[in-house]
């Protein structure tokens, strides 16, 4: 997977696509809530292995119910085709 810096309008257009997911600081973002906290613990644990396999991590916020997750490519120093890749990814776990 590419890494390359996002320029703002790929940001949006590729942004418009993915249900849910926002623009924060710098990083795209998504919020899940879960039924209990072990249901956010077990994604959090699917997602760490996705992450790792891409090599590729995540800022991830575990609080009680509520997940946050936050993408972006430090190497870039922005949002790159492969924050998209593993947002894209995460979904398809949820």
């Amino acid at each position: 997977m590419e890494r390359r810096k996002l320029t703002e309008g790929e940001i949006e257009t590729t942004l418009a696509e993915a249900t849910g997911w926002s623009l924060e600081a710098g990083q795209i973002t998504k919020t899940y809530e879960f039924p209990s906290y072990l249901a956010g613990v077990t994604f959090v644990s699917a997602i760490a292995h996705l992450a790792e396999a891409m090599d590729h991590h995540p800022d991830l916020d575990l609080r009680y119910r509520k997940l946050r997750v936050a993408l972006n490519t430090h190497d870039v120093g922005g949002i790159s085709p492969l924050d998209f890749e593993l947002a894209r990814r995460i979904e398809a776990i949820r």
